[in-house]
């Protein structure tokens, strides 16, 4: 123990926003206290919320020397900020001019304090470390991670549906099709992969040799990487182009990712509409396992909105990630089963294809063919781990997102 602080009493003084804190403080070090050498006892004020420092506060010399054992009294009238909010004050030990002692480890003492209508009220104080308060802070924020993303998305979602239908709207407005290019860009995509790989190359699926039927498992495979590659792929620069929305306090800019998922999921259920449609007329009927859909849906959407997260957050600060994104789905996309047979996975040595499997877009497109051409429901294996993977993507994505966005407006 290298400092101890005794019999804290800390309250707050009537009809204003200071607290009085007397506490007495002993060496516990190897070392003696010296005005003369900069010691002394002092405060900081943080932001609760932001652990921004606030206030650089006062410095209690100590009067004599203070031998190793021998104590020192302190006394300080700290003044809160008139805003309303929660504050910690931070006292320690500390050398002028150098360094702060709790940065090195010493144990401080640490107020909470919460400012409400000009009046302060000290919710308690408690010595800590840096290195314990940081992992109170890690394990009182893993809830409020897990339940943050969900809870913004749900609080925004009008806002959500009417940046949506403004970003549908203003990517074809003035265009001849209007909106139904909508439907009519990824039919086309969907086209020229079919051209190049099942008429040009003869790509075959087994079980399915004719025309057909690799054109049915292909679009079926192709159906939750248009979704994916979409959303991913403008993700990067979607905080610059609306630029304008990031010094709005009033605007959450968190849902800006959100709504490319839900642009690329409009594109994903028309394109899964015409794969409907072209089931009842070549096969005569949907099966009953496309019914496991939503099962693959969910958890599609919560690695795109992570893995969006994530990106707009960086792309804000490396403007070139946009097309190092795009090279990157360029390679997954073909080293995804989606356009050949699974089989040729198996001509790749071992480690490569144990590599290749653990995929997610590949588990996504297996399951889609399962259940919407095979009638079968999607292997749980893969599957639970697919829900687990995306579910901490979706978390981590958001958090990250969560930490860095107080630093766009000074970026953009």
């Amino acid at each position: 123990m290298n400092i101890a602080f005794l019999q804290p009493d800390a309250h707050a003084l009537p009809n204003s926003r200071t607290v009085s804190l007397k506490v007495v403080v002993r060496n516990g070090s190897g070392e003696a206290w010296r005005a003369a050498d900069g010691f002394a006892i002092a405060y900081q004020v943080f932001d609760a919320g932001t652990a921004a420092l606030i206030e650089d506060g006062s410095r209690a010399h100590p009067a004599r020397e203070v031998a190793p054992g021998e104590t020192m009294p302190v006394s300080f009238g700290i003044a809160l900020p008139e805003d309303d909010g929660s504050y910690q004050i931070f006292v320690s030990a500390m050398r002028e001019g150098a360094y702060w002692h709790y940065d090195r480890g010493w144990p401080f003492l640490l107020l909470q304090a919460v400012v409400r209508n000009r009046q302060v009220e000290v919710k308690g104080t408690r010595v800590v470390t840096k290195s314990q308060l940081r992992l109170r802070r890690l394990v009182s924020s893993i809830p409020r991670a897990l339940w943050l993303p969900v809870t913004t998305i749900w609080r925004n979602r009008s806002v959500i549906g009417a940046m949506v239908r403004r970003d549908i709207q203003a990517r074809y407005r003035g265009s001849v099709g209007g909106a139904v290019w909508t439907l009519l860009q990824p039919l086309l995509l969907i086209l020229v992969y079919f051209f190049v790989f099942g008429l040009v190359l003869q790509a075959r699926f087994e079980g399915s040799p004719g025309r057909s039927g690799f054109a049915l498992y292909f679009v079926a495979g192709v159906l939750p990487w248009l979704a994916f590659s979409e959303a991913v792929g403008r993700a990067p620069s979607v905080i610059a182009e609306h630029r304008n929305f990031v010094k709005k306090l009033v605007f959450a800019v968190e849902t800006l990712p959100v709504n490319l998922v839900i642009s690329g999921l409009i594109g994903e259920v028309f394109a899964l509409i015409v794969l409907c449609a072209c089931l009842l007329g070549i096969r005569g009927a949907i099966p009953a396992s496309a019914l496991w859909l939503p099962a693959l849906i969910v958890p599609q959407l919560l690695l795109t909105a992570g893995m969006c997260w994530l990106l707009a957050a960086l792309g804000v600060f490396a403007r070139d990630l946009g097309q190092v994104t795009a090279l990157l789905l360029t390679v997954w996309f073909f080293v995804t089963p989606i356009c050949y047979p699974e089989t040729l996975l198996g001509k790749l040595p071992h480690s490569a294809t144990l590599l290749l499997s653990k995929n997610p877009i590949y588990v996504l497109v297996r399951g889609y063919r399962a259940v919407l051409l095979e009638g079968q429901a999607p292997a749980f294996g893969p599957l639970w781990k697919l829900w687990a993977a995306s579910a901490v993507v979706f978390v981590l994505g958001h958090a990250c997102f969560h930490k860095l966005r107080k630093s766009f407006a000074d970026v953009i």
